[in-house]
């Protein structure tokens, strides 16, 4: 364990480094999705089921990463998974039809799930340690590499190709890979390893319970997540197919989701300190469902905009809150079951959207999104005392 606050603070700094690179590179990948569409003449419903090798490739590599954690460390784990990461962000613009699209993102969806588990795991040790709520700044970093990734997108998505801009962010991510990894690979882990039931006197029964409640969380997770996926992969199309957005403004629709996610992060907690889990997860839920249906049902795109705005304000601590309760009661494996959930509802949400669209329309689809925050909402309310404590 680090001995000084200065190792902590270094090992907290790293991190976060970790948390804003994955924004920024998935980002910088889904303000490009229209262009890959157009590039590979995919339908709706063909681009719902390549952008299914993302989902694929990070729940099946989630299952895994919380093995891995626990044999070789959750720090030289992060390091592995985000460089390739940064390669597989280069892979898709290579790619001239909707099958061989899904295959390369399979390994983008790989890298992406494991990196997931990884960071987080380190994380959810360092907030232990600390004895503060501090989960929401790390994922308000993710927020904010999110919001420059798309603002960036937006900004030369008229004048780059897809294959220059994705080439570019995997120079930038290896990069900051290079600095962030050399520093994070010094510190040593924030929290010993895990104890097993049979170690710590815990018993069977308990371990049950435990299970349940990580399971719980990863269902909240599941549905906030769900919406985050859902704005990454069609709310710039929704904006410019639905409204006839430009494709720089459309860019923007995410952009203002994250900077309004990273602002609700930023304030998570504090938030947190003074309202409870349950009353922040039941606010922010609630918000979210309001700010989904506007941003979904209107025919401006201004007001679509101020909806999506919205709809990250309420989700913004739901999905830390979950991930940080399962870890601190099942260490890596529980970050990995919560996770496996949580960014399962991220990645298999877009799919499912893509076929309701085809089916009904994508506005229609997306208000799904505010359907499974109030499902969110309920679940934190009908298991308050224990899922969500405080």
């Amino acid at each position: 364990m680090p001995g000084t606050r200065d190792d902590l603070t270094r090992l907290r700094i790293a991190l976060t480094a970790f948390f804003a690179l994955d924004g920024f590179v998935f980002a910088g990948w889904v303000v490009r999705i229209p262009a890959i569409k157009e590039q590979t003449g995919a339908s709706t419903s063909a681009l719902g089921l390549a952008l299914l090798g993302v989902s694929a490739g990070a729940v099946v590599t989630m299952t895994l990463t919380g093995r891995l954690v626990r044999r070789y460390g959750s720090h030289p784990v992060t390091v592995a998974c985000a460089v390739l990461l940064c390669l597989g962000v280069a892979l898709p613009p290579l790619t001239h039809s909707a099958l061989a699209l899904g295959a390369v993102l399979l390994v983008f969806g790989s890298a992406y799930g494991g990196i997931n588990v990884a960071f987080n795991s380190a994380a959810v040790d360092l907030v232990a340690v600390l004895g503060r709520p501090i989960m929401p700044s790390f994922h308000a970093a993710f927020s904010l590499g999110g919001m420059v990734g798309a603002g960036l997108g937006g900004l030369v998505a008229g004048s780059l190709s897809p294959t220059r801009h994705l080439l570019a962010l995997t120079v930038t991510g290896l990069l900051v890979t290079l600095f962030a990894g050399r520093a994070l690979l010094r510190c040593e882990p924030a929290a010993p390893t895990e104890r097993t039931p049979e170690q710590d006197g815990t018993p069977p029964r308990r371990d049950r319970r435990t299970r349940r409640l990580v399971v719980t969380f990863g269902l909240i997770a599941l549905c906030t997540a769900y919406g985050e996926g859902a704005m990454a992969d069609w709310g710039a199309l929704h904006l410019e197919q639905d409204l006839d957005a430009s494709p720089g403004l459309a860019a923007a629709g995410y952009s203002c989701f994250a900077l309004a996610m990273t602002v609700g992060r930023l304030t998570g907690t504090t938030l947190l300190e003074r309202l409870g889990r349950t009353a922040t997860v039941v606010a922010g839920g609630t918000t979210a469902v309001a700010g989904m249906l506007l941003g979904s049902l209107t025919p401006s795109v201004g007001v679509a905009l101020f909806g999506f705005a919205i709809t990250g304000l309420g989700l913004a601590n739901i999905f830390p809150v979950a991930v940080e309760r399962a870890g601190a009661l099942g260490g890596p494996g529980g970050v990995a079951t919560a996770s496996t959930l949580g960014y399962g509802g991220m990645l298999l949400g877009p799919p499912a959207i893509g076929f309701m669209a085809d089916w009904l329309s994508l506005s229609a689809a997306l208000t799904s999104v505010a359907a499974l925050a109030a499902v969110a909402v309920l679940i934190a309310v009908a298991t308050r005392r224990a899922a969500v404590p405080g």
